[in-house]
């Protein structure tokens, strides 16, 4: 298997979470004693990669528009741009990969990738369908951390092209950025399941942020709205790709969700004591026993 601290890792997209990533190679990894590895990172703007070469993050640095100079050096890279920008970049630079690397995502939509990456990648190129549970409201390099990932959950969607010499490969990298826990599963769970624990949520929370019609109701608030619309902070256009890229299970969701809150309204309308201390006990028990899962998905 493959060594990590002398692989050449390649950092496509230098944000929050790419430079998250180099971050936490570097100091994790390549800090290592007797480490030969590097780091290669690839931007639109340069601005970022000037910081990451002289805060000594990256090795060597591109622009986008030398892809074909950086990929033929990488035994691993990090696609850390939109979904679909990830796929377009795969078809255009196919030619480029070097034998044998081992490419990787961030996305957070994963059916698109099933169904496309046959025809896209040469059968010398290993692409492993990964999801790190972690990130931030605020984005760009500026707010990247080597500890973002620490005690977080990343989720793997083996598909039967990848080698299993590069997916425990995988496995150890991630350990070794900080993720304590690893949930494999399809492409087809994770995206109904983030649909509900992630996409819904981002749904909700701006919902409830446009449903105040008072712009200085938080002068009211003790903790409860500000925990709940945290996330409404949003990057718009990549939750408009993600929402729309996984519409069928997220449309799904919010329905359910809407027959749940018509519950509620209808107790409450109602008067119905019963119904609605049913309703919320019935969330605490479920609640608590959320919280105590920690098995592999199903």
């Amino acid at each position: 298997m493959k060594n990590l601290r002398d692989l050449t890792y390649g950092i496509v997209g230098l944000g929050i979470m790419g430079g998250s990533i180099a971050k936490a190679i570097r100091q994790n990894i390549l800090s290592q004693h007797g480490a030969t590895g590097k780091i290669y990172a690839c931007n639109r703007s340069t601005a970022c990669l000037n910081q990451a070469l002289s805060e000594g993050v990256a090795d060597k640095i591109f622009t986008s528009t030398e892809y074909h100079k950086l990929l033929p050096e990488c035994d691993v890279v990090y696609v850390c741009l939109y979904p679909h920008a990830t796929l377009d970049f795969l078809k255009e630079n196919r030619e480029y990969f070097k034998k044998g690397a081992v490419v990787t995502d961030i996305s957070g939509v994963k059916g698109i990738f099933e169904k496309q990456l046959p025809q896209i990648l040469r059968d010398d190129v290993d692409f492993i369908i990964g999801h790190p549970m972690a990130g931030g409201e605020k984005e760009g390099y500026a707010h990247s951390t080597e500890k973002m990932f620490l005690n977080r959950n990343y989720i793997l969607c083996p598909i039967p092209q990848n080698k299993e010499e590069n997916l425990e490969m995988m496995r150890n990298f991630i350990y070794e950025i900080g993720f304590t826990r690893i949930t494999e599963t399809t492409c087809e769970n994770h995206d109904y399941k983030i649909g509900f624990t992630s996409q819904l949520c981002h749904v909700i929370a701006c919902s409830l942020v446009d449903s105040a019609r008072d712009e200085k109701i938080t002068a009211f608030g003790g903790g409860s709205f500000e925990d709940l619309t945290r996330i409404a902070m949003i990057n718009a256009p990549l939750w408009t790709e993600l929402f729309i890229s996984n519409k069928e299970k997220l449309v799904e969701h919010i329905e359910y969700f809407e027959s749940v809150v018509d519950s509620f309204k209808t107790a409450i309308k109602n008067e119905d004591s019963k119904k609605l201390t049913e309703l919320m006990e019935e969330s605490r028990e479920k609640r608590l026993k959320m919280g105590s899962i920690r098995t592999k998905a199903e």
